[in-house]
């Protein structure tokens, strides 16, 4: 069995659960711990009796020492805080062999089996961003990306963990500072400073905005591959990271302007996930009313971002996310 373990509050359901579903369409067996970061997530989640979910709330998960950094943390850096902490919490109440976690914005397009058999006998593992160049901002904010990391429960995985989750309690800001920043700068020396971490090589284990310019993208049957154009080597695509997308308005979505992409990426990767959010709307209507949507000046400021960094044929692709 795949355990996994995610972190999200009613903002980000609608999002947890399009994961939730791509989990359940790709793996044979596998088990979601949810920790659901406030009341409304917690009692919605536990009113749709996931299968193969646990959801878990703040006041079972969070300690002492949590309780104690929480007030002087703003809320996406508590969540970065206790990231290590729910893969430690899974692994001490659970009694799992190993636990992955995901961040909730992520869908997956094919297994992720092979980025566990690809780790073979290390205990932790990895994935890195994959920068496109123009995009690099791995020397401030890491060279991983804290979006799948597994740990298998024994000691070489266990003293990483630990490592880390006392490094985010002690310092996880939203700020690049001596070399830290937030619970995501932390893995950039592990591979020395650890035995036993294992960097994935997998291309298809971390597609994401900032890395996607590389590949095109095709579909054979129901496999979506990619081709990463600079070694012509192809891959199936495993998970796409949703970072930034956006909820514009309730009938409106967006990739963030900032990132190029390309037709075969918007009808492949992008419309899927679309599909995927409109449809747990209708099965669950009381979801969308926690979702949020650009007002005021951060709507205009979308708008002024879309139009200077895509230009207008960026009215060809929002046009083909959104048609039928």
């Amino acid at each position: 069995m795949l355990n996994f373990c995610t972190l999200f509050d009613s903002v980000y359901l609608s999002r947890g659960l399009a994961m939730y579903n791509s989990l359940s369409q790709h793996c044979k067996d596998f088990h979601l711990y949810i920790f659901a970061f406030n009341d409304k997530c917690y009692s919605i989640l536990k009113s749709l009796q996931l299968v193969n979910a646990t959801v878990i709330s703040l006041s079972e998960f969070e300690d002492e020492e949590l309780l104690k950094v929480k007030p002087t943390r703003t809320r996406a850096e508590y969540c970065w805080t206790c990231s290590s902490s729910t893969i430690l919490y899974v692994l001490n109440n659970y009694k799992v062999d190993h636990c992955t976690y995901l961040d909730s914005d992520l869908y997956f397009f094919s297994s992720p089996q092979v980025l566990l058999d690809e780790m073979g006998d290390n205990s932790v593992l990895i994935t890195p961003h994959r920068y496109t160049p123009e995009y690099d901002q791995s020397e401030k904010t890491g060279i991983y990306c804290v979006q799948f990391v597994t740990f298998k429960n024994n000691q070489e995985g266990r003293v990483v963990l630990e490592w880390w989750r006392n490094a985010c309690l002690d310092w996880c800001y939203n700020r690049f500072e001596e070399g830290r920043f937030g619970d995501q700068k932390y893995l950039d020396d592990w591979p020395e400073r650890f035995e036993g971490v294992y960097v994935s090589r997998n291309l298809g284990g971390g597609v994401a905005p900032w890395n996607m310019q590389q590949y095109e993208f095709e579909q054979l049957n129901d496999c979506i591959r990619g081709r990463e154009l600079k070694t012509n080597k192809r891959f199936p695509v495993i998970f796409f990271h949703f970072h930034s997308f956006v909820f514009v308005t309730p009938d409106y979505f967006s990739p963030r302007p900032y990132y190029e992409r390309n037709e075969t990426s918007i009808v492949l990767l992008f419309k899927p996930y679309v599909k995927e959010i409109k449809q747990i709307r209708i099965n669950y209507p009381a979801i969308q009313t926690s979702e949020l949507y650009l007002h005021g000046w951060k709507y205009y400021k979308y708008l002024l971002e879309l139009l200077v960094r895509r230009g207008l044929k960026e009215k060809k692709y929002i046009k083909l996310l959104h048609e039928n």
